[in-house]
This record gives structure tokens, C-alpha cells and sequence, in this order.
């Protein structure tokens, strides 16, 4: 019997998050576990945020962003629309 590891999506929001983003990223990178994808969402940031992003270089970082500025309840919903895993 094979067991396939399944595929965790985890869904970033960022507006203006230059501060801590290579953080938060650089603490999925870190775990054990590697069967995942980033949906990153960039809320139309206008600072620093989306070279944070492309800098890692990562196929399993997947970078979208809004054309304007949307409340968080919003933006997850269409950063959810991205996701294509069962998790």
C-alpha cells in the first residue's frame, strides 16, 4: 500500500507586511514538512512586499495580487479561490 502525502495550501494575506514577510516565509521554508504551496496574497501593497516574495524564488510560492485595496475578509476569499489542494 502507498501512502501519498498530501498537498497543504497555505493561503499568506499581505498588505504593506514588509517588515516581518521574509520571516514568516523563511518559517514555512524551515519545517519538516514540505508538501506545500504558498497562495500569497498582496492586498495592492505598495511597499517592499512583492520583492520579498519573488526573492525566494520557490515554485511552491504561488504570487497574486490585487488590483486594489480590499477589506481582509475579501482578500482571503479571493486568495481562496487560488487554492487547488484538498488541504
Amino acid at each position: 500500500m502507498t501512502h501519498k502525502t498530501p498537498l497543504i495550501s497555505i493561503m499568506m494575506n499581505c498588505y504593506n507586511g514588509e517588515q516581518y514577510l521574509e520571516q514568516a516565509i523563511q518559517s514555512i521554508i524551515a519545517q519538516t514538512y514540505n508538501q506545500w504551496e504558498i497562495i500569497f496574497w498582496d492586498n495592492n501593497s505598495t511597499d517592499n512586499s512583492a520583492n520579498i516574495v519573488h526573492s525566494f524564488n520557490d515554485s511552491r510560492i504561488h504570487y497574486f495580487k490585487s488590483t486594489e485595496h480590499t477589506n481582509l475578509g475579501t482578500a482571503k476569499n479571493m486568495a481562496l479561490k487560488e487554492v487547488d489542494t484538498e488541504w
